[in-house]
Parts: structure tokens; C-alpha cells; sequence
């Protein structure tokens, strides 16, 4: 039996809709600001805190360090995906697997099981 895929809307969106889309993108975009501050700081904390345990003076900085690179992973990965998902050849049918109908789909076809 074949998979029915939905049709896609075409209705613009309404005031209500392009405002609530907007309150996303700032909502992204203090994430991305927010998330590189708090990870080096996290990573401060947690090597303060080996410091006192094992009576050292160099872990903090490690800490520090860490925060700091996986804060960054983190952020180019956050910003990647937004510009992935941002790109208008990203619709439904264009070959990436995610939806509309593409080659062999056709009502028949033995492939289409």
C-alpha cells in the first residue's frame, strides 16, 4: 500500500504567525548568546571546585578552557543548523528525503511498495 504524503499548505502566514516567528528567531538568538558565557563559567566552577578537592592551582584554567571550547561547539552548531534550516532550496520534495513527491513515486509503480 502506497504512503499517501500530505500536501503542503500554502496559506501565508497571518500577523498572529510572523510575530510568534519572531519571538523564535530573538529567542534563538539570546540562546546563542547566552550559551557561550554560561558554559566558561560552568567550566570555572567545576575547576575551582577540583582545585579545593585536590589542592592543585591549574585546574580552573583547564576549566576555563573546556567551558570555553565546548561553548563554542556548541554555538557553531546551534548556528549551523539555523542556516541549514534556513536556506530556501530546504522545501519539501527537493531530493532531501523529507517529503513531496519525487521520481517513482507515480500511482503503479512497483517500487512504490
Amino acid at each position: 500500500m502506497a504512503f499517501n504524503r500530505p500536501i503542503p499548505e500554502d496559506k501565508p502566514r497571518g500577523k498572529a504567525g510572523m510575530a510568534l516567528g519572531g519571538l523564535i528567531e530573538a529567542e534563538k538568538l539570546m540562546q546563542i548568546a547566552l550559551t557561550l558565557p554560561a558554559a566558561v563559567l560552568i567550566g570555572w566552577l567545576a575547576g575551582a571546585w577540583a582545585d579545593s578537592r585536590l589542592h592543585q592551582s591549574w585546574i580552573a584554567i583547564l576549566g576555563v578552557v573546556f567551558g570555553g571550547i565546548s561553548g563554542l561547539v556548541y554555538v557553531i552548531r546551534t548556528v549551523m543548523a539555523a542556516e541549514k534550516k534556513s536556506r530556501p532550496g530546504n522545501l519539501p520534495g527537493n531530493g532531501n528525503g523529507q517529503g513531496g513527491p519525487g521520481p517513482g513515486d507515480e500511482p503503479g509503480n512497483p517500487l512504490n511498495r
